[in-house]
């Protein structure tokens, strides 16, 4: 098969008329949202993988000393469950496993035709067709399906659905508020493309997902502020996950004082050159990022955040919507997570240049 790699008579282009090569461009830009869907979808598993074990070591360090040895916490592992095994759904499975890394045992997919998943079922995941079930196992779902296929798989698994697990919807015609109606949940995350008019194709022809992930170029272009290739992120998606890491250590009770250290130490640990020894100068959440003066004045030290609508948090303006928006700082340190997420490492004359994204939802 490789003497016949680059015969042109096997290239997707041959024979494509001369009047119709003009169209030739939307292969690029599919693979390009699909590459930038499952390298965002990754780096959301991996700030929620390390998220979630600290919180565990928390928790177990406070019964330790308190010799609550009998009430220790249940393994809190990200479980994560593709409901889906077509082509997104099995690039989005090879990302996981591969770039976060989730073991084969913390990853588990439902699709209507789960033997033609033999290559996951042999490194050990389990394929099988039981909605319902694999959103009783995980607490973050992915939905890879169909939007057609969207509203029957909705009634089969809104009942089993945990009010933490997080819901996670590559389905781009179904918008936000129909979501939730259709789930009954509030605990959704939507990423949104914004296709710009001055697509540039960078996103390479051969590779597999994972493997084009590993191309430093390609990568940097995945950073949620860059427009490279054309392709833009609404960052309302990266505000939703701040949100949903609150609505995480809520769910752990634990007191908001303790969540804006721990937030700190976990999504602005990445620092530059000029950041100083010890990141004095560095930024810090602060109560007012996420929640507004009259409701931060009524909050007790020791009271957890409350519990934020997700679906709201993407469609509306949040306190941490202007923080986001006008902090330089903040901005390149979460660039700088990203990056150093999977191994990459920028100075800060490499930064990308910031877009918003299309605010449309």
């Amino acid at each position: 098969m490789d003497m016949l790699e680059d015969l042109e008579s096997l290239q997707f282009e041959y024979g494509i008329r001369e009047e119709d090569r003009c169209w030739l461009y939307l292969q690029g830009r599919s693979r390009g949202l699909m590459i930038k869907a499952c390298a965002h979808a990754a780096f959301f598993c991996k700030l929620f993988r390390n998220l979630r074990e600290s919180l565990h070591e928390k928790q177990t360090s406070k019964r330790l000393s308190t010799g609550s040895l009998d009430d220790a916490p249940d393994d809190d592992a990200l479980r994560a469950g593709i409901i889906g095994g077509g082509r997104l759904g099995q690039q989005l499975a090879h990302a996981l496993l591969q770039l976060v890394p989730i073991p084969a045992e913390g990853l588990q997919i439902s699709t209507r035709r789960p033997e033609a998943l033999a290559e996951f079922q042999k490194l050990g995941v389990q394929c099988f067709y039981h909605n319902s079930s694999l959103v009783a196992w995980a607490n973050v779902i992915f939905l890879c399906c169909l939007p057609s296929q969207l509203p029957n798989i909705c009634v089969e698994i809104q009942t089993s659905l945990d009010k933490a697990c997080i819901v996670y919807s590559f389905v781009a015609a179904v918008p936000i508020p129909r979501l939730k109606l259709l789930l009954n949940h509030t605990n959704i995350l939507r990423p949104q493309y914004h296709c710009g008019e001055d697509f540039v194709n960078i996103w390479g022809a051969n590779k597999d997902i994972t493997a084009a992930l590993q191309d430093p170029a390609i990568l940097q272009a995945t950073c949620p502020y860059s427009p490279a290739g054309g392709i833009i992120l609404n960052v309302k998606w990266l505000e939703g996950v701040f949100y949903a890491a609150l609505n995480l250590c809520t769910a752990k009770d634990m007191p908001h004082a303790q969540v804006l250290q721990l937030l700190s130490e976990q999504f602005l640990s990445a620092h530059f050159e000029d950041c100083g020894k010890d990141g004095a100068s560095c930024p810090k959440f602060q109560l007012l990022d996420f929640v507004s003066k009259a409701y931060a004045k009524n909050l007790l030290q020791k009271r957890p955040f409350p519990w934020f609508d997700l679906t709201a948090v993407q469609l509306k303006e949040t306190p941490f919507s202007q923080h986001l928006s006008t902090s330089t700082a903040l901005q390149d340190h979460l660039t700088q997570l990203y990056c150093d997420s999977f191994g990459i490492s920028l100075t800060k004359e490499q930064q990308p240049v910031v877009s918003t994204g299309s605010p449309s939802q």
